[in-house]
């Protein structure tokens, strides 16, 4: 089974572990593209970052986008979402069909 795992603030990934996923607790940034680096290492297949993080790891983030793993999945965190998760899909949707088909009126 491919190890899957969630990072962001405690209140918002801590009920994770409930359902299996490593959990890490954290809140910054550069700790927290440290922590991405290491997972990537360690073999996870998918991390879930808080969309709080998310902006902070970008780098890290586009790293690995070209490489089949990890999957880096970005969740709304205990406040609620920032839509970045669905402008992620939306941006992958457009660049595999050439045209939005989710969002177009």
């Amino acid at each position: 089974m491919a190890k899957m795992g969630v990072i962001g603030d405690r209140d918002s990934v801590l009920l994770f572990k409930a359902v299996g996923l490593d959990v890490f607790c954290e809140t910054d940034g550069e700790k927290a593209n440290m922590l991405l680096h290491r997972l990537a290492r360690q073999g996870y297949a998918v991390v879930y970052v808080t969309e709080t993080l998310y902006p902070h790891c970008k780098e890290t983030i586009l790293e690995y986008q070209a490489q089949a793993y990890p999957a880096i999945i970005p969740i709304p965190d205990a406040t609620g979402t920032r839509n970045i998760g669905m402008g992620a899909l939306k941006q992958n949707v457009e660049k595999a069909v050439g045209v939005d088909i989710l969002f177009n009126n």
